[in-house]
């Protein structure tokens, strides 16, 4: 009997070793990804120097627009698209677009959304000071909710990502009267440019130039999961 307790602890501390180790893989390799792929890349940046940019006010989502309105904003966006020379990658509409769209941005992969989840939220929580007063229910429910894969991103985790991947989003909207949004890290020079279309309240995608758009079979990478 006490053989057989002696395995099972170290069989336990085999996996928590392991599960540490893999821990500080994930933190390794998604910086390296990220360095690698965003590294200078401000090229979007320069091409839309001209567009002048609102404010960003964080908050949490509201009300779906129905589907006339959806269409209208649609054609919009795609107008303006068009007129700047840009090209969206199509990531899933699963609940988990804005993250899917951050990653392809940072990783160059949208499967890497969960991972850009667990950072966003990991923010949230360590910095509630900051991002508190944007809620309007209790904040740990937020941070429940948040965390659960499908739930859709909104203003605040947005502003959470620039501030945890200290970068600069900016958003090219379909709202009438805001073609531009940018969302600035807090308490940092932005080092990286993270371009994403804003189909207003119904779906994020990845942007690039047009005919810069890459053309990938998505891997799924475990250590990322």
């Amino acid at each position: 009997m006490s053989e057989q307790y002696d395995n099972v602890g170290a069989s336990s501390s085999s996996s928590l070793n392991s599960s540490l180790h893999d821990t500080e893989d994930d933190r390794t390799i998604a910086s390296i990804l990220s360095e690698e792929n965003f590294k200078g890349d401000r090229r979007l940046g320069k091409h839309l120097s001209h567009l002048d940019s609102i404010p960003h006010t964080p908050r949490i989502n509201g009300e779906i627009p129905d589907v006339d309105d959806a269409t209208l904003d649609h054609e919009r966006l795609s107008e303006r698209l068009t007129t700047y020379n840009l090209a969206e990658l199509q990531v899933e509409g699963d609940g988990n677009c804005q993250f899917r769209a951050l990653a392809d941005q940072l990783f160059r992969n949208p499967d890497y959304h969960k991972h850009v989840r667990k950072q966003v939220v990991k923010q949230l929580k360590n910095g509630q000071h900051l991002y508190e007063g944007y809620v309007p229910m209790k904040y740990k429910t937020y941070l429940k909710k948040m965390n659960r894969s499908g739930e859709w991103g909104d203003h605040l985790t947005l502003q959470a990502a620039a501030d945890r991947f200290g970068a600069k989003i900016c958003l090219i909207t379909s709202f009438r009267d805001t073609c531009l949004i940018e969302i600035l890290p807090k308490d940092q020079n932005p080092s990286r440019d993270l371009w994403l279309s804003f189909w207003s309240e119904v779906h994020y995608n990845s942007l690039y130039g047009r005919g810069d758009v890459p053309t990938r079979v998505t891997t799924r990478k475990h250590w990322l999961f």
